[in-house]
């Protein structure tokens, strides 16, 4: 149960890590492109974090 804490506080801080990025590096007039690739990593991590949820909880794992 820890193990899925810290994926989930893995995934929010570096979501937040990457929109400080964001923000920082558009004040400076210096290219966005890591922030970007930081805030589309989390969301690719959610999606399939909530996925793995939502298949484990609904008991579809195929076990049975």
């Amino acid at each position: 149960m820890e193990l899925f804490g810290l994926y989930w506080f893995a995934v929010i801080g570096l979501f937040i890590v990457g929109i400080i990025t964001i923000i920082v590096k558009a004040a400076k007039n210096e290219p966005v492109k890591t922030g970007l690739k930081m805030v589309i990593a989390s969301v690719i991590l959610l999606v399939i974090g909530a996925g793995a949820c939502a298949l484990i909880l609904s008991n579809l794992g195929g076990m049975h």
